[in-house]
């Protein structure tokens, strides 16, 4: 059936954002054949299947026959790649559809009730016959999911991308420009991409998981610290720098394999959140060391702990109270605040800068101070995200107003939410 009469066969797109919440019915899931070409180490098939682990609701099947006659099933194509929305999107759906790629082929079944082994049988045979001729047939445009992505502080097109052997490359540079966050510090978002891509496939050679890349950014960070304690700054620094750019391989290894695991993510975030003022009050007991003239030592750890603290809790409060989602996806100022707000890189280059001209005490204080403002910047930003509030109700990220084909000119619309799938992946 052509796409254009989808209107007189189907419900409105938007019943696809219906969620089952209470579902009882188990949704089978099948996958039709398989994909030679790994895409970062792993076939379409291997993909998908570590990607539909996290829907409790459905039963993946090797064996068509397991499936019950009148169940509740989703059919995927193995040469695919699939934008987790829309499998999302496709297990929550309520009702009969078939997703279609651009040149009209199906990717995807989602049966609710029907004839499961004529519908099975047809989207084998690339889509010909009348069982899957007669559903209600969508584009993906028709899901509607370009909205934003709040872990990743970022709005992007869903996609799915046909894996073959003349754009796996190309598929490979879009999975992982896809796995970094919108939103970030200036040195993730413009140092490491090159470097963390090798080193991501390099990983993969090696058979190394994320974990294996967090734990020895641990064993880093770890000597960064000592270092810092005996006013060995070079070393520290460089240990330091190290830990930063392990700390990107390791989230973007885990989210371009679908390896992500709750201790490696406990573990990430928990060292993200620990180490940096620990780092600044070793710097501190270095200078000590080294007999450098310097104020009180608890004095100065307490501004830390205030600006390092403070900031945080600024963070948590707007997220949790004022408004749905990060403080950094609230307005453009926000987003170029994110590129340079006292975290642990902007920090690292305070202090590298502060040790190159032979003044480590600036550098603390430079890292104190930065902290200190951004705290003061980020606490005027929630009191105007309550007021605004208060005034206009619920606020909205600015992302959610973005107008694809019209604002791609936007600086902050090229700094930090491309809209269009990489030139080079051919649909």
């Amino acid at each position: 059936m052509p796409l254009a009469q989808r209107e007189h066969n189907h419900t409105n797109a938007a019943t696809l954002h219906h969620i089952a919440r209470n579902m009882p019915m188990t949704i089978y899931i099948h996958i039709i054949g398989e994909s030679e070409i790994h895409i970062w180490g792993l076939s379409g098939r291997e993909r998908l299947q570590r990607m539909l682990k996290v829907f409790a609701q459905g039963k993946l099947v090797d064996n068509s026959e397991q499936i019950p006659a009148h169940a509740s099933v989703l059919l995927l194509r193995a040469d695919h790649l699939y934008d987790s929305r829309v499998l999302t999107a496709l297990i929550n759906a309520r009702t009969n559809l078939v997703l279609s790629n651009d040149e009209g082929q199906p990717v995807a079944v989602r049966i609710t009730d029907g004839d499961v082994a004529d519908v099975l049988a047809d989207f084998k045979s690339r889509g010909k016959g009348p069982a899957i001729s007669v559903l209600p047939h969508y584009a993906l445009k028709d899901l509607n999911l370009l909205g934003v992505q709040q872990s990743l502080k970022k709005r992007d097109k869903p996609y799915v991308l046909p894996i073959t052997k003349d754009n796996r490359q190309s598929l490979e540079s879009e999975l992982f420009a896809r796995s970094y966050k919108g939103v970030t510090d200036l040195v993730t978002k413009w140092l490491w991409p090159l470097p963390a891509f090798w080193a991501a496939h390099l990983c993969v050679r090696l058979g190394l998981r994320p974990n294996h890349v967090t734990l020895l950014s641990l064993v880093f960070t770890v000597l960064a610290g000592v270092a810092f304690w005996h006013a060995h700054y070079g070393i520290g620094l460089v240990m330091g720098w190290l830990m930063t750019f392990l700390d990107t391989v390791d989230g973007k290894l885990a989210r371009i394999t679908v390896t992500s695991s709750r201790l490696g993510d406990v573990l990430d975030h928990g060292l993200d959140i620990i180490h940096p003022p620990l780092w600044y009050m070793a710097w501190g007991l270095g200078l000590a060391s080294a007999s450098t003239q310097m104020p009180d030592l608890l004095m100065l750890f307490s501004w830390i702990l205030v600006g390092y603290i403070g900031g945080r809790l600024c963070e948590g409060i707007f997220q949790f109270w004022i408004a749905s989602f990060d403080i950094f996806i609230w307005r453009p100022l926000d987003s170029f605040n994110r590129l340079i707000t006292a975290r642990r890189n902007p920090n690292l280059i305070l202090l590298t800068f502060g040790w190159l001209m032979g003044r480590p005490d600036i550098a603390l204080w430079s890292v104190v101070t930065w902290h200190l403002l951004s705290t003061v910047f980020l606490a005027v930003r929630v009191i105007m995200g309550w007021r605004a509030r208060r005034s206009h109700g619920p606020l909205r990220s600015w992302f959610e107003e973005v107008v694809p084909g019209q604002d791609e000119r936007k600086l902050a619309v090229r700094i930090f939410t491309p809209l269009r799938v990489h030139s080079k992946v051919k649909n």
